[in-house]
Parts: structure tokens; C-alpha cells; sequence
């Protein structure tokens, strides 16, 4: 339908022209704009209106650079339009919508283009280890490409709260990204900075994104929503050298490990330890790792990489890289094995799932919910089911956009990190641990599990209470039936587990931990 609009209100209504995803154009036609020269300073032109608009890009045809409306006639319009569908098309981007006005007897439109999301890997890993042992400098490291100053300088990217960067200590996840293209690693100078985030996914043939969890032992819930709510691909373990393994790096792995995710470990701060200390360091890596049925194995060069990448997947061989974020030893090595490792969580073709891990009220957006796509594709216009509410309905909603580290894509898919703007909700009625789901969920009071118990002083019974940690779910549990009397530390049985205070959606096959003060178990979901 072609609305009749005056100059006046046209330019209201383009007046956010001064942003620089929007491009004003005249008149394109096929002859002279779709020759190859013409075509590819186009296409630059194009893929830097999207980059600038985090994935989409906006197009005022038949108005003159100057901003008057010149208007245009049917044919010159189609024909506009059809060749930024060329141009688009080139550069892997779509027109999404083409809107027409009338404006003084000529045709005037906007014309919306977004990218299509890319089809490279996307890799997920998440780091764990003892407090001040170097995660997150060690992350800000690898994705600047540059050295630490000793002080943290590299640390600054991911603690970002005031309190973390007064104190030196992460208190909650952080997220971020580098790419590869072809055979170069893309590195950010700013990874505060959005739009520098939002190029590595448009640029990028391969993207790696780091889930940097928390070391500090009271924040222990925060870290295994890290590695359970994620759908990681790797955990990256660090060890400082000059401190050794301690019970958190133990508890850290033992979580890692429950998730049967395939570990890398990273001895830090090498610069600052003596060879005495790498060596009881690395010792005690290596016991603590056959302990559990691991294989340690010290990774030395380039050419022990291209050796043991191929069996890194599978979770049994447990690669060792010595590092320092001061003087970048071992960076090189570390950053080959993340080139070369493969994706383990490929593509679902069941239908999209999300476990809710943030959500937020963004001005003029909307509600926008984050997380990692479970399983499944999702676009831009799907509806969706939300919930579970407390009653254990589900609500409908539809996706107005899609976002990966800032970029914008019209679909993402199982293991890509994301946030969706739905429309149909309130943020105050959405809470963590809800689903996001193509097709309507079942909501579950109760559930059977097999169960291990690791750690636990006494013994456990019906009646017993501890917190669940299942994908983001984090809630308190009963358990109302034991297939034992009593199960203790190092038994493993069946039970019935029920949550507190209202339902989730949970189906069988999920794994999950449980813990109680100093107590711990984990347990796979076997019925509803």
C-alpha cells in the first residue's frame, strides 16, 4: 500500500538520516550501477552502512543527497529497488522491507537491508579456576593480541562493574569475542567497544566466544551457571604457576568434567613463578588429572598442536600450555589450538530451544532476552512460546530482532550466543531459567533422575533440600522419593526431585548439579 505523505512529515520521519547506517539515493539504475566497478564500490558502501548499524542498513530512495525529495516513477522505483536486491545479494545481505510514499505526485521509500547471518563456526568456551589465577586477563589478552602490564591491564575489558575493577575480582559472567578469517586472527583493539565486536561476526569465517566464569569460592553458583547454562564447546582451566592446584581448581574441573566438556589448561603467570614451583605446579596437574581418568599431555610448539587436536573432542588427552599474559609465551600455541579445534556442538536440527540466562529493557527496543540457543534455528518474525509462568503456562511472542555480539543477524542457531528482542512480554513477567521454544514446552513439578552423590558429610534421604543448577535454572529442590533409604558419598542412585517453588521445563536426557553448603552431586534427568 503507497501512503500519501508531505515533504514535512517525510522528513520527520527520516530524520534519524544523521546516523551512519542510513544512505540517501536518488535513482539506481541496472545499466550504469550494476557494472562491475560501479557495483563493487556499491557493495563497500553497503556492507559499511550494515557494519555501522550492527546488521542492518537503511536506504531513502528518490531523495537527492542534499536531502530534497526529488520523487521518483514507477518504473524508476522497481528498478532502484531491484538493484540494491543485486547489491545486497552480493554481499550476502537481504532486503527485508520496502516501504513506498507519495510525496508531491513522485514515489519516495525506505528500503530495510540486513545481513544474513554468517555460516562459519562459532565456538563457545568457558574458563574456570582458582580467584586472581589470571581468567580474565588471560581472556583480554588473547582477544587484544596484546601484553598485560602486570597490573591487569588486559583484565580492565571483562571487569567492568565497579566493584570488580576496584577489587581486581569478577563477580559475574563475562562474555567475549575474537575471529579468524582465512588464516588470521582478528583482534580488538577495544572490545568495549560494540561496533568493533559487532565487525569480528561480520568479518569472521571462524568466531570464538569466551564465557569468563568466577574464581572467588562465594560466587560458585555464578560460575557453574557459567559452564551448566551454556552451551559450551570446550572449558579452559587456569592454573598460576606460582600458586598450583588448589580446591577450587578441583571443584572447577569436577564441574567441567560432569558437563562431559573436553578440557584445556592453561599454566599462568610462568613470568612470575620459579622453575621449582612449574615444576610442582605442573605435577600436581597431572596427578590431579590421572585421578580422574585424564590424560595430561604438555603442549611445547605448533607441531604438538597439529598432533594432538584431533583427540582433544573427545575429552580423554587434556592438553597443557605454559603461558604468561606479560610476555605472551605460550599465546601463540594457545591460539593455534582454538584455530584448529572443531565445533563439537554442531547444528540441532530439532526445533529452537533457549534456556533465558539475562534480561533487559533496552530503550527503543524493547524486551530483549540473551543467551545460548540450546538447539534448533531461530529467525526474525518466528513466534515462539515464553515461560513457564507460576501457574505453568506458556505465553506467545515473536522475535522483532536478533543480535550476536552486538551484530545483527535476521537468523541464529544452536550454540550461538545471542539476545532477542520479543514483542508480547514484559521484562518484570520474564525470569531466568524460563525457555524461549518454538514448539510448546511441558512444565514440570517434578521429575526422575539418576543421581551421584560426590561429597557429602552424613548422608542423604528423603526430605533432603539442596539447589539445582540445570541450563540456567537455579532453584531450590526436595527430594520426595529414593530409590535407597540413604544414599553417601560416592553412591549413585535413583530419585524423585521436586522443585520448591514453581515449575520449569525440563525433559530427559538433561544433566545437572546439586549442591548444599560444602555438599555436592550431579544427576541426569531420566523422566517426567
Amino acid at each position: 500500500m503507497i501512503r500519501t505523505m508531505n515533504k514535512l512529515e517525510l522528513e520527520s520521519l527520516v530524520s534519524a538520516g544523521e546516523t551512519s547506517n542510513i544512505e540517501f539515493k536518488e535513482f539506481l539504475n541496472e545499466e550504469t550501477h550494476l557494472n562491475s566497478r560501479r557495483m563493487e564500490n556499491l557493495s563497500c558502501q553497503m556492507r559499511h552502512r550494515i557494519l555501522a548499524g550492527n546488521g542492518k542498513a537503511l536506504y531513502v530512495i528518490g531523495v537527492t543527497d542534499a536531502g530534497s525529495m526529488k520523487g521518483l516513477s514507477r518504473e524508476e522505483f522497481d528498478e532502484t529497488v531491484l538493484v540494491l536486491k543485486n547489491i545486497a545479494m552480493k554481499i550476502d545481505a537481504d532486503v527485508t522491507a520496502v516501504e513506498e510514499y507519495r510525496v508531491d505526485g513522485g514515489l519516495v521509500g525506505l528500503v530495510s537491508i540486513e545481513n544474513n547471518v554468517k555460516s562459519g563456526e562459532h565456538l563457545l568456551i568457558g574458563t574456570a579456576g582458582h580467584v586472581d589465577h589470571g581468567k580474565s586477563t588471560l581472556v583480554g589478552a588473547l582477544v587484544t593480541g596484546t601484553k598485560d602490564d602486570g597490573a591487569g591491564k588486559t583484565r580492565i575489558y571483562l571487569d567492568v562493574l565497579p566493584h570488580e575493577i576496584a577489587r581486581g575480582l569478577s563477580a559475574d559472567l563475562s562474555y567475549a569475542v575474537y575471529g579468524i578469517k582465512g588464516k588470521d586472527i582478528i583482534h580488538l583493539k577495544n572490545p568495549l567497544n560494540k561496533r568493533e565486536s559487532a565487525s569480528v561476526v561480520a568479518e569472521s569465517d571462524k568466531i570464538i566466544s569466551f564465557v569468563d566464569t568466577v574464581g572467588h569460592e562465594p560466587w560458585l553458583r555464578t560460575t557453574i551457571r557459567g559452564i551448566v547454562g551454556q552451551k559450551l564447546d570446550y572449558g579452559l582451566l587456569v592454573v598460576a604457576a606460582n600458586d598450583g592446584v588448589t580446591h577450587i581448581t578441583r571443584e572447577h574441573l569436577g564441574i567441567l568434567l560432569a558437563m562431559d566438556l573436553p578440557v584445556i589448561i592453561a599454566m599462568t603467570k610462568i613470568d612470575l613463578a620459579t622453575p621449582k614451583q612449574i615444576k610442582n605446579t605442573e605435577a600436581s596437574i597431572h596427578t590431579t588429572l590421572r585421578l580422574v581418568g585424564k590424560v595430561p599431555y604438555r603442549v611445547k610448539s605448533i607441531e604438538d598442536v597439529e598432533t594432538i587436536v584431533s583427540k582433544v573432542p573427545e575429552g580423554v588427552v587434556v592438553p597443557i600450555i605454559h603461558t604468561s599474559s606479560v610476555t605472551r609465551e605460550g599465546y601463540d600455541i594457545l591460539e593455534r589450538l582454538m584455530f584448529r579445534l572443531p565445533k563439537r556442538n554442531l547444528q540441532s536440527k530439532e526445533p529452537f530451544e533457549m534456556y533465558i540466562d539475562r534480561i533487559y529493557q533496552v530503550e527503543s527496543v524493547g524486551v530483549v532476552v540473551s543467551g545460548t540457543i540450546k538447539q534448533g534455528i531461530v529467525m526474525q518474525n518466528d513466534p515462539l512460546y515464553l515461560g513457564p509462568m507460576a501457574d505453568g503456562s506458556f505465553k506467545k511472542v515473536r522475535v522483532q530482532s536478533i543480535e550476536m555480539h552486538h551484530y545483527r543477524v535476521n537468523k541464529a542457531i544452536a550454540g550461538d550466543i545471542v539476545g532477542i528482542a520479543i514483542k508480547g512480554m514484559k521484562a518484570s513477567d520474564i525470569s531466568r531459567g524460563m525457555i524461549l521454544s518454538k514448539r510448546e514446552p511441558v512444565a514440570v513439578q517434578e521429575f526422575d533422575a539418576e543421581i551421584a552423590i560426590l561429597n557429602h558429610p552424613t548422608r542423604i534421604g528423603v526430605g533432603y533440600e539442596p539447589v539445582i543448577h540445570m541450563e540456567t535454572i537455579c532453584e531450590a529442590v526436595k527430594i520426595v522419593g529414593l530409590e535407597k533409604r540413604y544414599m553417601m558419598a560416592g553412591e549413585r542412585g535413583k530419585a524423585r526431585i521436586r522443585f520448591k517453588f514453581r515449575p520449569y521445563a525440563v525433559v530427559p536426557g538433561q544433566k545437572f548439579i546439586f549442591r548444599e553448603g560444602k555438599s555436592k552431586g550431579i544427576g541426569r534427568v531420566i523422566g517426567v
